[in-house]
């Protein structure tokens, strides 16, 4: 027996009801992108490693990211983020856009991590970020259409929130406890692991790093505060205007969000699941006004976040938010074929079909009426149609709705306003 070679590990086959889920994902991203008036943009799947090792982090840089060298012996990378491209590609021409910009992407990105539940190596990217407004009411904005899109398939304030922070804030509360500035960094990637390990674990991650017994505690004092955002007025900006935008009810304060990132300058925020199983973040996203300078370009305020498709699909089939007919034929319509003396007639009338904008899928071939009646239903397909001998002789086609069970015949010039009549009621 031939052993079928496996794909690589922490990749995915997308097999039809996969590829439509991936597809209706995208359709609803860009929905409520442009929605808000973001225009879609994309980057090069290969960079140079030197974009990514300015700004992006050690871990992602040394760790995560596919590097090879190409035949020239410069080191490129399978791009692991988009926001060091996107810094490049408006310092490139940034003289020529329009500032505001307000751009958004989904493709697919690369990161040699453990696959695990919501993570796997090869990954799509939902990328959109507002570069040229240093206000929080453009972070506002982001958190914004975050709500929106959880609003629009169907996910609940009571099973998602947007978590938001600013790291001034918290780099002011470390400076008050006596930690030196050059140690912020550094305590903010073992702030970030917090809710990653036991509590003693990260208690003893903290005192090894550098920090005493009465720093460790105000710090989890601070990290406890649910109401220190009232000490940012960021913050307070923020949460008074997505209380204007209507979405305050999926958004909270949390001073353990702090984002890996080297390059987040303020504000960061990510959505969670609020009860379940689902620990890893949704999305996650900030502030980071430096990173268009730091690639040769002007400096640029800028704000913007990153949604993988993973876990949301987990989400979305646990909560049952993908419709119900999701991955089914998008051809509504099965023509039959009853012999090879009608097949042609068949033909004829599946491309009349499609010339009138209803998707068609045809037989193509003989076969017992009872076996391509089951290949329609398990399609997913509303209707079948029927021209034997006796349809062609009065100029007519038997219409069978699959879904109701009902059959009835029509006059060849009536089909496609009989077929249209049907797929119009909803199926039982």
């Amino acid at each position: 027996m031939k052993i079928i070679i496996q794909p690589l590990k922490g990749t995915r086959d997308f097999y039809p009801q996969q590829m439509a889920i991936r597809t209706w994902l995208y359709g609803k991203i860009r929905k409520i992108s442009e929605s808000f008036g973001y225009q879609e943009y994309d980057g090069p799947f290969l960079e140079s490693i030197d974009l990514y090792a300015a700004k992006s982090g050690e871990e992602l840089v040394k760790e995560q990211s596919y590097v090879f060298p190409d035949r020239s012996g410069d080191l490129i990378t399978l791009r692991p983020e988009l926001t060091p491209s996107l810094a490049r590609m408006v310092a490139q021409k940034q003289a020529q856009l329009i500032f505001p910009l307000r751009w958004w992407s989904f493709g697919p990105f690369w990161r040699y991590e453990r696959p695990q539940k919501g993570r796997s190596r090869e990954f799509f990217q939902w990328n959109i970020d507002l570069i040229g407004i240093d206000t929080p009411e453009a972070d506002a904005e982001l958190i914004s259409i975050i709500a929106s899109f959880f609003e629009e398939i169907g996910l609940s304030p009571q099973q998602i929130r947007i978590m938001v922070n600013n790291r001034k804030l918290i780099d002011a509360e470390l400076s008050e406890l006596g930690i030196p500035p050059e140690k912020h960094i550094g305590l903010f990637k073992i702030i970030d692991r917090r809710n990653k390990l036991s509590p003693a674990d990260w208690e003893a991650y903290v005192i090894d790093y550098g920090l005493s017994a009465s720093q460790l505690e105000a710090l989890k004092a601070i990290l406890n505060d649910l109401s220190l955002w009232k000490k940012s007025p960021e913050l307070v900006t923020i949460f008074e205007t997505l209380e204007a935008f209507g979405f305050s009810e999926y958004v909270q304060f949390d001073p353990n969000i702090i984002r890996g990132l080297d390059y987040y300058t303020s504000i960061v925020f990510e959505a969670q699941e609020i009860q379940g199983d689902i620990r890893r973040a949704i999305l996650g996203g900030g502030r980071y006004d430096n990173l268009l300078a730091d690639v040769g370009g002007q400096p640029l305020p800028a704000t913007g976040f990153a949604m993988g498709d993973m876990v949301i699909s987990l989400l979305l089939e646990k909560y049952n938010c993908l419709p119900k007919d999701i991955g089914e034929t998008p051809a509504p319509v099965l023509v039959t074929v009853f012999d090879r003396n009608t097949r042609l007639a068949s033909f004829t009338l599946a491309t009349q079909l499609r010339r009138s904008g209803i998707n068609t899928t045809c037989y193509l071939e003989p076969d017992k009426l009872s076996k391509q009646l089951k290949y329609a239903d398990r399609l997913g397909a509303r209707i079948a149609l029927m021209i034997g001998p006796d349809e062609l002789t009065n100029n007519a086609v038997t219409i069978k709705d699959l879904k109701a069970g009902e059959q009835q015949s029509v006059n060849r010039s009536e089909v496609i306003d009989k077929i249209r009549a049907i797929l119009e009621k909803p199926s039982t």
